[in-house]
């Protein structure tokens, strides 16, 4: 198994408030320390509610937000971050929003040629062929690259979105809810697309969701955050079977189904980020937890085979 991506401790904070001379009262940790690996051609589902640090995360692997400490690897070269072209031409984020991610001002064909000028160095032909290679694989219409975004669908605009990711002829991309703001039928179609473009040119996902259901059909793995840590990760398949975090299994019991009532969730608030407990920070809502819960942070470790969850008391 070759490596496609891998961050050692990778973290960041946020200064929260100033003083009178103008330095941060707090910090805010946004993400803890961090390590994971995805495998090449793999499908790495992040999943965890809003605010767990999901977004703040994948900014990070693209270089859209520098870390406060850790390393990226990417296919066993440390990148260096002095160098933006580096994570163009190595990694790619798919935003959420598809319309308000591309330039309204510039026609599609515009948009297109900037990460093959910028990382590529392309001369118009050759970058002529790219966009019509690149046009083709997700589905579109040639005559679609002269005009403008607001002229577009959300499907449609989210397919010109990845088909920009592909421009740089990157090898991972980070889907960043990549179908959140899309109706149904739409989302199975873009959801179908990327297995297709994965299988074309050998792509590894990050895939970002808050909706299980969607996460469960499309990855490999999966990795749970919550309040900016990882708590439970492992094979999809088993994660979804036999949760054994209390908060992985809260998930899939708010998640609505046809014919079933939706889960009452937990009791308690989330902890305040600026001043966060000593223990677990699920403790305050887990029906689980003990007094070592509240003073001792659990450490991420294996529970069954290469299923791993941060619980003192697993399910």
């Amino acid at each position: 198994m070759t490596v496609a991506l891998r961050t050692e401790g990778l973290a960041c904070d946020f200064p929260a408030g100033k003083s009178l001379f103008g330095r941060p009262r707090a910090v805010l940790r946004a993400v803890h320390p961090t390590s994971f690996e995805v495998a090449t051609g793999e499908t790495l589902g992040i999943v965890g509610e809003s605010g767990c640090g999901k977004s703040t995360l994948a900014r990070m692997l693209v270089g859209l937000q520098p870390p406060t400490a850790g390393r990226i690897e990417i296919e066993g070269e440390g990148v260096d971050r002095a160098d933006p072209a580096a994570f163009g031409r190595r990694i790619q984020y798919v935003f959420q929003d598809p319309v308000s991610s591309l330039n309204p001002r510039k026609t599609i064909r515009q948009i297109l040629e900037v990460p093959l000028i910028h990382l590529h160095g392309l001369d118009r032909a050759a970058r002529r062929a790219r966009i019509d290679e690149i046009f083709a694989a997700v589905n579109l219409r040639p005559e679609f690259l002269e005009r403008y975004p607001h002229e577009f669908s959300g499907g449609q605009a989210q397919r010109i979105g990845i088909a920009r990711a592909l421009a740089a002829a990157a090898r991972i991309l980070i889907l960043d809810e990549p179908v959140s703001a899309l109706d149904v039928s739409v989302q199975a179609q873009v959801l179908n697309l990327l297995a297709d473009l994965k299988a074309e040119f050998g792509l590894t996902y990050l895939f970002i969701s808050h909706d299980l259901a969607v996460v469960e059909a499309v990855s490999d793995r999966i990795m749970v955050l919550y309040f900016g840590a990882v708590v439970e990760s492992g094979p999809a398949a088993r994660v979804f079977a036999r949760p054994r975090h209390p908060y992985t299994q809260l998930l899939a019991d708010s998640a609505p189904q046809v014919g079933r009532a939706i889960g009452g969730g937990a009791q308690g608030e989330l902890p305040d980020p600026i001043n966060p407990p000593p223990g677990c920070a699920f403790a305050s809502r887990c029906p689980r937890a003990s007094d070592r819960c509240r003073v001792e942070r659990p450490e991420l470790r294996p529970i069954e085979g290469d299923q791993l969850a941060a619980c003192h008391h697993p399910l």
